[in-house]
């Protein structure tokens, strides 16, 4: 049995220039961070011949072509299972749908799981490209590539998307106190509203390859905000990063009417009032977690709380994906 992990992730800036709609024209730029809570994904082989899926639906088929699943039989197929007679198995410490970027790490999880099952080692860089070749190029899913880069790398990291396709992941480079400072203090808590990403973005990859200029006005600001949160991060200026959290979420907000509502709102200027310097929330938006940068993080724990909002704590990870079983 092979089980393998690849953590969800938080974005801290620069969020949306990902998409190659942008990147291909204007290159893109964003901080990530890993976080130790995971998308796991176990691989075996079965006493009889077939393929036998356990995710939120059961499948046992005979043929890669039979695969409901998209990403699994892709893989699958790019793995040139011959004879299928594999067993897999997926679990999620947070449900898909919730803005952490659970497809990514499925997806990275996935490829190292059953590489290991194949005897087969990748590299970080060349795990997240294949699992970016699978979502955007076989699948046609209208994603950026951070969610597959972080998953793989982990830590707290700085990506940019170049035109050519190439990406480049450098470690932000803040000191130990800034980075407990970070973890001390960025607080997550779920709405309550799930939701696919894919309306949102796919709104916003139609607009950008249009050359919408009110699209590329707001992402050519976005990646602008995110070099300036690396900046205010690398500097130790905590504070300054949540001014600019909450500068990223009015810019997020003009994208699409539907990144936001009314609940999400109210829960939003509750937060920036009872001890928040900045926050947003994370992911294509539409729902999900709503995150802060805290100075008064006991407050606001008590006053999200009150308000019905359930809390989840994390730290960051910085192993990325790995296999955390081989027998």
């Amino acid at each position: 049995m092979i089980i393998a992990r690849s953590p969800l992730r938080v974005t801290l800036g620069g969020g949306g220039t990902d998409l190659p709609s942008y990147y291909r024209e204007h290159e893109g730029f964003l901080i990530a961070a890993a976080i130790d809570k995971y998308v796991y994904v176990t691989v075996m082989r079965p006493f009889t011949p077939g393929i036998y899926l356990k995710y939120s639906q059961l499948e046992h088929v005979q043929q890669i072509s039979q695969v409901q699943h998209p990403i699994i039989r892709e893989a699958l197929r790019i793995l040139e299972f011959k004879t299928p007679q594999v067993e897999l198995t997926t679990l999620a410490d947070i449900p898909a749908g919730t803005g952490l970027g659970s497809s990514g790490s499925f997806t990275t999880a996935l490829l190292k799981a059953l590489h290991t099952h194949r005897k087969r080692h990748l590299h970080q860089e060349e795990l997240a490209e294949l699992a970016c070749h699978i979502e955007i190029d076989c699948l046609g899913e209208p994603v950026g590539k951070q969610d597959q880069y972080i998953a793989a790398v982990g830590g707290v990291t700085c990506f940019t998307f170049h035109r050519d396709d190439k990406v480049t992941a450098e470690p932000l480079r803040i000191g130990m106190e800034t980075m407990l400072d970070l973890e001390d203090n960025l607080l997550l808590f779920f709405t309550g509203f799930s939701r696919s990403a894919g309306g949102i973005l796919k709104d916003q990859q139609v607009r950008s390859r249009n050359d919408d200029p009110e699209m590329l006005s707001n992402l050519h600001y976005v990646k602008e905000l995110g070099y300036r949160s690396k900046a205010a991060l690398e500097g130790g200026d905590t504070v300054r990063f949540g001014e600019l959290m909450r500068e990223q979420w009015e810019q997020k907000k003009r994208r699409s009417g539907g990144m936001s509502n009314p609940h999400i709102d109210g829960w939003y200027e509750l937060g920036m009032k009872n001890g928040a310097v900045g926050g947003k929330l994370v992911g294509a938006g539409g729902g999900g977690f709503l995150m802060f940068l805290a100075h008064d993080r006991n407050r606001l724990r008590r006053t999200m709380a009150m308000a019905g909002l359930e809390e989840v704590r994390f730290r960051f990870d910085f192993e990325g994906s790995k296999v955390v079983m081989a027998s």
